[in-house]
């Protein structure tokens, strides 16, 4: 049996890619994303495009994972937007060439997509696009209070105009408000009224605290 190790499985697609009437620019832009985040992240499997607009990557850890599936919804947003399930537990690699991989951090990000799934089906939580559980008898983070940040994240995202995922984008990548507000052609206090008003900088501050985890 191949060798079990602890990990952050991360399962993505995109949500309704069957009606969008350019799907290979689509597809391409989402390879795009994925590059740039592997780039940036070094994640402990890189991310890969698997069947269809599935994929899936290991991060070293689940905050490290959380980031990522933010830096991925912002890369399509709002064109198209990303489901994500995120799962911690052991981690098994089957086979190098193709990549195969197996264990319960896997089963337990199957579980998390289709959780969230679930729930943007309920009208309260219609905006969740992110879910993270925990493989049984695994002792990684517990999933009630990452949840709770990923409920109110997910909403926030889904208030945001094309602008203030801009201006997100640019925030997260340590951009200053008056980087921002000269692409945008508006003052340094319009950039800093919305980033209050939408929830950016909550949304800054929450990504920063997640990577903790």
């Amino acid at each position: 049996m191949a060798e079990m190790k602890q990990g952050a499985a991360l399962i993505g697609d995109i949500i309704g890619s069957r009606d969008v009437d350019n799907r290979s620019a689509l597809h391409e832009r989402l390879r795009t994303v994925i590059a740039e985040v592997n780039a940036d992240m070094t994640p402990a499997a890189p991310i890969r495009i698997t069947v269809g607009d599935e994929y899936q990557g290991v991060f070293d850890t689940v905050g490290a994972a959380l980031h990522a599936a933010l830096r991925l919804r912002l890369g399509l947003l709002p064109a198209a937007d990303l489901r994500h399930g995120i799962g911690w537990g052991g981690l098994a690699v089957l086979q190098e060439e193709p990549r195969v991989e197996d264990g319960p951090a896997w089963w337990a990000a199957r579980a998390a997509i289709e959780a969230a799934e679930a729930d943007a089906a309920r009208p309260r939580t219609h905006a969740v696009r992110t879910r993270y559980e925990r493989a049984h008898e695994s002792d990684g983070p517990e999933p009630a209070a990452i949840n709770a940040a990923l409920l109110c994240r997910d909403q926030l995202l889904a208030l945001g105009d094309e602008r203030s995922l801009r201006l997100l984008r640019g925030l997260l990548a340590g951009r200053t408000q008056a980087d921002l507000a000269a692409d945008e052609g508006i003052s340094a206090s319009a950039v800093s009224q919305r980033t209050r008003a939408d929830g950016l900088g909550v949304i800054v501050a929450a990504d920063a605290l997640l990577q903790e985890v």
